[in-house]
């Protein structure tokens, strides 16, 4: 049987999160406050709905995409708004780890091979059966041999066409419900080809996931869940029964901080995926961030060679200390004289900063001030002829021509990416997705 998913959705209309497809009450003038509780909820993926109308609306709505896709703690699903590749490509360079193309506009099926075949497949969904839209199986079986070859997974717009869907077509299918009985959702998911349930029924109820999910343990369903490779016997406790856990930036290895677990913390990290640990000094269970709204969300935990050590990676929301520093270990005791490795990202993240730094402080003399003060037009111009060295460069001899004029293409690169307000985390979250 598949896995199956809780997944909540933002319907995002005019930068609020509204009621549904055909409801523009607004429900949260915040989206991201939405995700942080579907965050601390244990969503297993977000959808995101564009109803924006028009080219002006559709890119402030992709801004705000963006920032859900950089705060969601799951991988979140984009849909609405397509018209061709473009909105595509548009909505992945957000973030989106996949993008929807609606299968009740023609359009869309058009060019379900030529997005699949760019992107790939596992980047694409379709969704079908919404509003007066032709029943789901017609339009299925009409497409079967596109969609069974182009597409990944379907989001059915109508859960009473459920059995129409599963008969036309071997997808597994996400379900948009508005509103049922909790205890119903067992009875879709004991569908085969279900993968999640969407819409209203997991918005109003994204506190009961859990629970949801525990009911769906007892009756045998399968649900998207931590399964820890040890057990906590298998570990080597210290004389108070307690293994030590060491957290760390999961994106630069930047260690956090260190706490202790004991059974119960350890139970309910796996099934929360937020860092639960004991506090030795209160006697009692500490969910990391539940006063300070500073939690850590479980990216991958690593026991060392003895068993008696685990390691956390997590994505750290704010601070990890109760100071309100970042780390824990800021105290520093000696240190001699090294010569440390430069980590070429710190580099990059320090030069860039600097540029910012010259844009909001302008500093007299300084060519990066003369390039802002000039213009896009000149940023880009200058950003060309580099380009232009490095190709020249490249067909001498020296190697040392093309470090030095890369590095200077690089410069110009960064002072672009200030005045167009791109950060390197960006960059490299789109290298890694590719």
């Amino acid at each position: 049987m598949t896995i199956k998913k809780f997944v909540p959705c933002i319907y995002l209309y005019h930068g609020h999160a509204v009621k549904g497809l055909d409801d523009t009450a607004i429900v949260e003038t915040e989206p991201l406050r939405l995700v942080d509780l579907y965050n601390q909820n244990n969503a297993d993926e977000l959808i995101v709905f564009d109803l924006s109308r028009g080219d002006e609306e559709h890119e402030a709505a992709l801004d705000v995409l963006k920032e859900i896709c950089a705060a969601a703690e799951m991988d979140v699903i984009g849909a609405g708004n397509v018209k061709r590749m473009e909105d595509i490509k548009k909505l992945l360079y957000a973030g989106c780890r996949r993008a929807v193309l609606d299968y009740d506009n023609e359009g869309n099926i058009a060019i379900t091979e030529e997005v699949s075949l760019k992107f790939g497949k596992d980047k694409i969904l379709a969704s079908l059966g919404g509003g007066n839209a032709a029943p789901a199986g017609e339009v299925l079986s009409a497409n079967r041999e596109l969609l069974e070859k182009y597409v990944s997974g379907l989001i059915l717009l109508n859960p009473h066409r459920i059995r129409e869907t599963e008969s036309a077509i071997s997808l597994p299918f996400y379900v948009q419900i508005r509103e049922l009985a909790l205890n119903k959702l067992l009875e879709i998911f004991a569908h085969d080809n279900v993968c999640g349930v969407t819409g209203n029924i997991i918005n109003d109820n994204y506190r009961e996931i859990l629970t949801l999910k525990e009911l769906c343990r007892e009756n045998h369903i399968p649900v998207e869940s931590f399964e820890a490779a040890f057990r906590w016997e298998d570990f080597k406790k210290n004389s108070d029964g307690m293994v030590p856990v060491i957290v760390q930036d999961y994106r630069t290895s930047e260690v956090l901080m260190m706490a202790y677990m004991n059974e119960e913390a350890y139970q309910r990290t796996l099934s929360t995926g937020r860092m639960t640990y004991f506090s030795r000094s209160r006697s009692e269970l500490w969910l990391k961030g539940e006063t300070s709204g500073h939690f850590q969300y479980v990216k991958s935990l690593t026991a060392d060679c003895d068993m008696d050590t685990i390691l956390a990676k997590v994505s750290q929301v704010g601070a990890a200390c109760h100071t309100g520093a970042r780390s824990c270990f800021f105290n520093q005791i000696l240190q001699k004289d090294y010569e440390v490795a430069d980590n070429p990202l710190s580099v990059f993240e320090e030069v860039l900063n600097v540029i910012k730094d010259r844009k909001v402080h302008p500093k007299e003399g300084s060519y990066t001030n003369y390039l802002f003060d000039k213009g896009i037009d000149k940023i880009l111009k200058k950003l060309g002829e580099e380009a232009t060295e490095i190709v020249i460069a490249a067909k001498n001899p020296n190697a040392n021509e093309v470090k030095y004029e890369i590095s200077d293409f690089l410069y110009h690169m960064m002072v672009l990416m200030v005045e167009k307000d791109v950060s390197w985390e960006e960059i490299t979250t789109e290298l890694a997705n590719r």
